[in-house]
């Protein structure tokens, strides 16, 4: 049954809320303005409003849901935040590891902490690992994704801030693509997604087309419902297998 709204998962997980800006694609970031909000809603969850903070009541949550279910883990924070010690993640991995019905996604702007991280722990068969890579300045984070021994990778190019260049998809399993939304959002050209695209294509790469966001593909900014999803007149909503 899917609850979220997020159009390549099904469930979200927060057993981490809250973070710190690292990079370009953090500056507008969709979990702050939402933990923000909650915040002044005064949800006991975000008492420390946009804090990194681990929360040890939500680490069990999987074990309830019986539907098997493909689930983002820690949509409003970073798993890998330096501030998530590595002993709360054991907790979060040993769930994924005794609930093989779920699939999890764990994605990061930390690739270099995950990857000391999964150098002593074994990823479970039923955990996605990836990362963001938002521009040209941050595809580095592929060399860390791409030590680490999983059977399936990928990369969220979201929001995509320029034309990110040559990159190797080859150890990929999975591409995201998407624009900025919000009402100071950046755009995004046709061209970036197109040339990303190629790339998966020619490694046999799934390929996700998220949205367009606040820039439609005609370069018009509008509602991110108005622009829509569809890239020269299609929906890509290819899935690892």
């Amino acid at each position: 049954m899917k609850t979220s709204k997020i159009e390549w998962t099904e469930r979200t997980w927060n057993p981490v809320t809250g973070c710190t800006k690292i990079s370009p694609g953090c500056q507008h970031c969709y979990a702050e303005v939402m933990a923000n909000r909650l915040h002044a809603m005064g949800q006991a969850k975000y008492a420390n409003n946009f804090k990194s903070t681990m929360h040890e009541e939500e680490v069990t949550l999987p074990l309830s849901w019986t539907q098997p279910s493909l689930v983002f883990v820690c949509s409003m924070s970073d798993l890998f935040h330096p501030d998530v010690s590595f002993e709360f993640i054991d907790k979060i991995l040993n769930v994924m590891e005794i609930t093989p019905h779920h699939t999890y996604q764990l994605l990061t702007k930390r690739a270099n902490r995950m990857q000391e991280y999964f150098s002593k722990r074994k990823v479970p068969d039923n955990v996605w690992v990836g990362v963001t890579i938002e521009s040209s300045t941050t595809k580095h984070r592929i060399d860390c994704l791409n030590r680490i021994l999983a059977s399936t990778k990928f990369i969220s190019f979201e929001p995509l801030l320029d034309d990110i260049g040559d990159i190797d998809l080859s150890s990929i399993q999975w591409v995201i693509v998407g624009g900025e939304s919000g009402p100071k959002a950046r755009r995004m050209e046709k061209e970036w997604v197109l040339s990303i695209k190629k790339k998966a294509n020619e490694n046999n790469v799934p390929f996700f087309f998220k949205q367009w966001g606040a820039w439609g593909e005609d370069s018009v900014k509008r509602s991110k419902k108005a622009n829509g999803r569809t890239l020269d007149g299609k929906i890509y909503s290819s899935m690892p297998k």
